[in-house]
This record gives C-alpha cells, sequence and structure tokens, in this order.
C-alpha cells in the first residue's frame, strides 16, 4: 500500500512539476513578445514623439543611437573638473570681459565680472557622435549638459546710477558642442581645432537674476539687457556657421579654408509699418526700424514721428556668412527720451530668399523673439520690407571680408570716442558694407593717420559719410592660439577681440510670420 501511494505522489509531483514549468516559459514568452513590441514601438518614434514624452532633456542617443554614452568620460571629467574649473575660469575671465565690453546694451556703461567661481559640479556628456564628412578632418558633435553650481556676479553699472552686483543663479547649459579636428601628417597629427555650438538643437542657457545687496528695479529693463547680451553673445560668437578656429602645435598651418567667409549680400528695403502698437500717453510712437544679420552690424532708418502706420522706404546692404542658417532681423522701436521702447521684432530667414530674386514680405511683429518668457501677446502690427539676395563670387567675397573687418574697427574707434555707447549700437542711415557707401548707404573710411576719430557727416544723398581719421598705434601681439569666426584674435592692448549667429530656421509664427505678398 505505501508503494503504490508512492509512486501516485511522485506522479502527481512530477505532473505539476511539468506544468508549472510549462506556464513558466509561456508568461516569459508572453513578456518577450510584449517587450518587443514596446520597443519595436519606441524605435518607430521620431524626435518630435521622444520631445512629447521626455521634454527637452532626453538624451540625443536615445532618439539617434549615432551619439554613444560616454560614462567612462564622465567619470574622468568628474575627476579632473576642479582642475579644469581653476582654469576655465581664468580662460573665461580674459576672454569674455572684453565680450561683455563690446555687447553691453547702450543703457549700461560698465559690465564686468565682480567674481566667478565654476563651482564644484562636473557637466555631464549624454552622448558623443563621430563622423568623417571631409576628408583630412574628424567631425565630433559632443550632447553637453550642465547644471553646476558657479558662482558668478557680475558689476553693473549705468548712468546716474552706482554699481549694483547682479548674481547669476540656477545656471543650466544644454546644447550640442561641434569638435572639427583638422588632421596632419606630422605629430601630434592635429593642426587645428574647430569649435562652435549647434544650431539645431537651439541652445540654451538658464540662469535667473537677483541683485546682491541692491535692487534689479535701479536700471529700468535689467533683466531683459543681460539677456539679450548674453545671447547675441552666444549666437554672434559660437553658434554655428559662427566658429572658434585654435591652431594646435607650433608649426605655422594654413586655417584659411576652416574660416567663416562671407557668402554674400542682402540688399533689404524697410517699405513700412502698420497698426503699431502706442507706447505714449499723450499723442502717438516715433518708431524706427534697426535691421541687421549679426547684432555687431545694426543700421537704424530715420524716426517717423507721430505716427502708427509710418513709410520709411530705406534700402539697407547687409553682409551674410551664412543663407541657410542665418536670418534678418527687423526690429521697430519708439523713439524716447531716456531709453527706446521696442513696438515689436520679427525675423526673415535667408533660406527663404532665391538668390537674385526680389522678394517683398510682410513680417507679423512679435514681443519678443522668445514668446515663451512674454505674457502680453497681443497685436503688434507688421511690418514690410523688400529683400533682395546676392551670392558673391570670389573677389567680391575677400572684398567683403576686408570691409567687414574695417568697419568693426571703425564702430571700436566710434566707441573709444564717445560716438557711440557700444560696438552693439545700430547707425543712422543705410549701410553699404560693400562699396564706397555714397548715395544711399554710409560710408566708414578708417584713414588710419592720428590717434583720434573724426566725424563728418556729409549729408550725400540719403546718407552719412563716417570718416575715422585715426587708427592710431594698434598693438600686433601675439595670437591667442584662437580665431572668433575665423578671425585672428590679437593681443590688441593685452585684450582679447572678437568678431562674429546663426539660429535654426523655425516655424512661420516664430520668425515674426512671414507672408510673400
Amino acid at each position: 500500500m505505501g508503494l503504490i501511494s508512492g509512486i501516485l505522489m511522485g506522479t502527481i509531483f512530477g505532473i505539476a512539476l511539468m506544468a508549472g514549468w510549462l506556464h513558466m516559459m509561456r508568461y516569459r514568452s508572453s513578456k518577450r513578445t510584449a517587450k518587443a513590441v514596446d520597443i519595436k514601438l519606441l524605435g518607430s518614434l521620431n524626435r518630435d514623439d521622444l520631445k512629447k514624452i521626455c521634454g527637452d532633456n532626453f538624451p540625443e542617443w536615445i532618439s539617434f543611437p549615432v551619439f554613444e554614452q560616454v560614462k567612462w568620460l564622465n567619470k574622468q571629467l568628474s575627476k579632473l573638473w576642479p582642475f579644469i574649473a581653476e582654469a576655465g575660469t581664468l580662460v573665461i575671465k580674459e576672454t569674455v570681459e572684453p565680450l561683455l565690453e563690446d555687447y553691453r546694451p547702450p543703457g549700461i556703461t560698465s559690465l564686468k565680472f565682480s567674481k566667478l567661481s565654476l563651482g564644484t559640479v562636473a557637466p555631464k556628456i549624454e552622448g558623443i557622435r563621430v563622423q568623417s564628412l571631409k576628408k583630412g578632418q574628424i567631425i565630433m558633435d559632443i550632447d553637453f549638459r550642465w547644471g553646476g553650481d558657479p558662482s558668478i556676479i557680475l558689476g553693473v553699472e549705468a548712468a546716474l546710477v552706482a554699481s549694483i552686483p547682479i548674481q547669476l543663479k540656477d545656471l543650466q547649459v544644454f546644447t550640442v558642442v561641434r569638435v572639427i579636428f583638422q588632421l596632419a601628417e606630422e605629430i601630434p597629427c592635429i593642426s587645428a581645432v574647430v569649435v562652435a555650438l549647434l544650431s539645431e538643437p537651439k541652445p540654451r542657457i538658464d540662469y535667473t537674476l537677483k541683485a546682491v545687496g541692491g535692487s534689479l528695479t535701479a536700471i529700468p529693463g535689467l533683466s531683459d539687457m543681460i539677456d539679450d547680451t548674453v545671447n547675441s553673445i552666444v549666437t554672434d560668437m559660437l553658434q554655428w556657421p559662427h566658429r572658434i578656429v585654435v591652431p594646435i602645435g607650433g608649426i605655422p598651418v594654413d586655417t584659411s579654408e576652416l574660416e567663416l567667409k562671407p557668402q554674400g549680400k542682402l540688399i533689404v528695403t524697410v517699405v513700412k509699418a502698420n497698426d503699431l502698437k502706442n507706447m505714449e500717453m499723450i499723442g502717438k510712437s516715433d518708431p524706427y526700424v534697426i535691421v541687421y544679420i549679426r547684432p555687431v552690424f545694426k543700421v537704424k532708418s530715420k524716426v517717423v514721428e507721430n505716427n502708427l502706420n509710418p513709410v520709411w522706404n530705406q534700402t539697407f546692404e547687409l553682409i551674410a556668412e551664412d543663407k541657410e542658417t542665418q536670418f534678418l532681423t527687423v526690429e521697430v522701436l519708439d523713439k524716447d527720451i531716456g531709453q527706446d521702447k521696442r513696438l515689436g521684432i520679427a525675423k526673415l530667414p535667408l533660406i527663404d530668399l532665391e538668390p537674385e530674386v526680389a522678394k517683398e514680405v510682410e513680417l507679423r511683429l512679435l514681443p519678443s523673439l522668445d514668446m515663451l518668457k512674454i505674457k502680453d501677446k497681443k497685436d503688434r502690427g507688421t511690418v514690410t520690407v523688400k529683400a533682395l539676395y546676392h551670392r558673391f563670387n570670389e573677389e567680391e567675397q575677400l572684398a567683403a571680408l576686408e570691409e567687414e573687418k574695417r568697419i568693426l574697427e571703425e564702430r571700436k574707434k566710434l566707441k573709444a570716442a564717445g560716438a557711440i555707447g557700444s560696438t552693439m549700437d545700430a547707425l543712422d542711415g543705410a549701410v553699404g558694407l560693400v562699396g564706397s557707401g555714397i548715395g544711399a548707404g554710409v560710408g566708414l573710411v578708417g584713414t588710419g593717420i592720428g590717434a583720434g576719430v573724426g566725424v563728418v557727416g556729409s549729408g550725400l544723398g540719403a546718407g552719412a559719410g563716417m570718416v575715422g581719421s585715426g587708427f592710431g598705434a594698434v598693438g600686433s601681439g601675439l595670437s591667442k592660439a584662437g580665431k572668433f569666426m575665423g578671425r585672428t584674435i590679437t593681443g590688441q592692448s593685452g585684450n582679447s577681440k572678437k568678431s562674429g549667429t546663426s539660429t535654426p530656421v523655425n516655424s512661420a509664427q516664430e520668425n515674426g510670420g512671414a507672408k510673400p505678398r
């Protein structure tokens, strides 16, 4: 009896064990099938779908497997960060302070670092993509994220206002850095390095401003001024197609192929504006227009007094370095006592223009190009412009490059003489960057004699002739192993100077609502 019961119990146990194993295998198979379906669905998502799910902070390698994770590099970066931060602090203070002075807005008389420390938190590299798009070059795109703990205090001074310490808190940086290595046959096998920020995805620099022992309201519009200054420096100096070219090694190398060169010129006529917002308590606004492709080459129109539907019909010529990524910015302001008020701003992507074909467009004015920070989204009216893009030949390209350098120097001379408050100030009249500037344009002519600056208004045509009578002695200095926008950084009186934005081409609404007419 015991034998029979033992055989029966063993048989039942064996059958139960086999049934359990079969159930487990079926369960695992169904889980694997469900996971494979999920992975397939995830693989079918595009960049926009992932942004909706993850937001803007998802790592690039999730949607683009060509971005490889580099955990080992982040570990080494964390160990090296104390030394990198110390060296980086010195480099930033030496190179960025002159830029703050060059890009300083007109309402501020001085903008310098009072305190600068990069903190103890190292940046994180989410992924790296390596490409070889051109023979003799290696291109590396680095997905760079930094939410550090830097200590940055700016000393801000304005007319009739004592210095106000402004602290930049909660600094966060999100961008993709493009590094191009120019290869060489001699050790160290790299002759130059090019560094730039890709325009897509658009670089993000987030921070909050806090006055230390004072109030931000002491200088009206201070927050907007600092935001505009930071944005101008990033977009006009580092954002692709602009770049820094750094020669490597002691052997002189030709980096002309890596430098950014003018591609063409934009002939733009500001025709009129309609239904502008009135900023005056009594009477109407006195509007004028500032147009530019690069912030350092701003020019402005005449002022039409007491009119919300002004007509200008003024023509300007501007140099373009990259038609694919750059755009024309049109800003309408109200001339006022003290600081002028913005009536609206719009942009026209140059990629929308066909070479040698004139195009008239009506741009919808926006309170700001970054509408996420704007609460007042009421209609600001429209501005009508005519634009014609001309592509340079090789001879015109070289001439435009020299003209661009000369005008930058002229602006610096005018600033030194007190004729303008900042190199970012817009000049009156239409500026012809290529040509004599006689007629409808402004001729900026530097004679290189003496140490002063002469500003002579000739009143030719609709513009003015500005004749600068002195470069004085410009210190040749040593190259600081770099070229901003492909132009050499020279030690001029011991200070680094820069020249040379590009932003991604967005939707028509973000572009100021450009409508072909």
